[in-house]
């Protein structure tokens, strides 16, 4: 039997990437992919399950999916996904309206699920060893055709005490290089113009296969693919060794855009965090990228009111913020996850942390329009998206915005440019905080 099936992914991008490799198996196996879940016989639902609020996103889909049920325009939902894995039978128990779950250990059972559910009646739960499943496989791109997601490890090693993912993704595996670089090669074939290497750590890859960091080798290789851009997604600030930065450095292909989560700069917080970093070894690692690097933009996550986080650590880090000028920070409210040391510790409260959170921003703001006021006149190549008819601008990005978490960049010509292509954009201006420009 041949059925339509809706896929819908929250969360991160490495759960994108689980997503369409479930959609590849559907449609290898028959089925017909719809792009919205009216008029489907099964809608997957990727969840994520990181924090609290992740969860709730995915419990009010689930409940506007049973709308469609009760009104006989969807079958069947089935979860998948962190959430899935994190709750298991309670999501089950508590959520009637759900007909299935697949836990992140069971994305390749996705074909007997449906099966199970349309065909035999059953409500499956499929949690599969979260340690030993497969990450390879083929993929359904759910991007724009000209960038795509890259995903080198599944897992985490590094147990940070306000963290799930070591219980939802299981211990850190890389995969193996060979692998990737045939997969990064059909992407390089399909068009994909911007590649994105993204992990739960990438910098540890390859550790756990020989010992030895491989991400500098793993880097050099990819980048003799016909690709125009590499952006690197999640980098942890104490394995970044000379070797990579050396590569970098020296490779034009790879954008000198780094993401390193730091979480926060105070040495008490950090190392009740389990954080292996202190805030003179961040300062030293952020001063020798900006010396080595040229044009380097860093983005980092904050956490406010983590646990030891009083009136002056936080007034810490907001000064080490404006001391750093770090370009891009997604600043978050601490929240004390389940099944956590740190919701164990002793902490402010929701909201003192979301107070916290705010100001930060504000700290945050403040330091990206001083950036954007640096670069006026400067001109930059720019990845062109599309036409916003509001603005009456195109727009697009640079290498310093990476795709769903930076802003855009807005510009006019004479020409219409190709999506997907890439011209030079003098920057003139700038709009509700993103800069405008010219084509060149």
């Amino acid at each position: 039997m041949s059925y339509k099936i809706s896929f819908t992914s929250l969360g991160c991008a490495k759960n994108q990437v689980n997503c369409e490799q479930m959609m590849a198996l559907v449609q290898a196996a028959g089925h017909e992919i719809v792009p919205a879940p009216a008029g489907a016989d099964v809608a997957v639902v990727n969840t994520c399950g990181f924090l609290a609020s992740a969860c709730e996103e995915a419990i009010g889909h689930v409940l506007e999916l049973a709308e469609l049920k009760r009104a006989g325009t969807l079958q069947k939902i089935l979860v998948t996904g962190c959430m899935a894995q994190r709750y298991q039978a309670d999501v089950l128990e508590e959520l009637p309206e759900i007909d299935g779950i697949l836990g992140t250990g069971s994305y390749g059972d996705i074909v007997q699920a449906v099966a199970g559910l349309m065909e035999e009646g059953l409500r499956p739960c499929r949690l599969g060893n979260i340690h030993t499943a497969p990450q390879n496989g083929p993929r359904i791109l759910s991007t724009p055709p000209w960038y795509a997601y890259l995903r080198i490890a599944e897992g985490c090693d590094n147990h940070c005490a306000y963290c799930v993912i070591p219980s939802l993704r299981g211990k850190y595996r890389s995969r193996p290089m060979g692998e990737l670089l045939d997969e990064a090669a059909e992407l390089s074939s399909a068009g994909v113009k911007e590649l994105l290497v993204i992990a739960q750590d990438i910098t540890r890859y390859g550790t756990d296969l020989n010992g030895e960091h491989q991400l500098a080798v793993l880097l050099r290789e990819l980048a003799k693919l016909d690709f125009h851009w590499i952006r690197l997604h999640y980098l942890y600030p104490d394995e970044i060794t000379e070797e990579l930065i050396d590569t970098i450095a020296a490779e034009p292909k790879i954008l000198p855009y780094l993401d390193i989560p730091i979480q926060h700069c105070n040495d008490g917080i950090l190392k009740a965090m389990n954080r292996r970093d202190t805030k003179e070894s961040i300062r030293a690692l952020f001063r020798t990228l900006r010396q080595r690097i040229p044009g380097l933009v860093l983005r980092t996550s904050l956490i406010a009111g983590l646990p030891g986080e009083g009136e002056a650590e936080f007034e810490e880090l907001c000064a080490f913020l404006r001391e750093q000028k770090i370009e891009r920070a997604g600043v978050f409210p601490f929240s004390p996850e389940e099944g956590t040391r740190a919701a164990r510790m002793e902490h402010a409260d929701s909201e003192e942390a979301a107070r916290r959170a705010e100001l930060a921003v504000d700290v945050q703001s403040d330091i990206i329009d001083a950036y954007n006021e640096s670069v006026l006149g400067e001109e930059r190549e720019i990845l062109c998206e599309g036409f916003d008819s509001q603005a009456q601008m195109f727009y697009g990005r640079s290498y310093a915005e990476s795709p769903e978490i930076d802003g855009r960049i807005y510009f006019t010509a004479e020409e219409e440019p190709e999506p997907g292509g890439f011209v030079t954009v003098r920057f003139t201006g700038v709009m509700d905080g993103e800069l405008t420009g010219e084509r060149v």
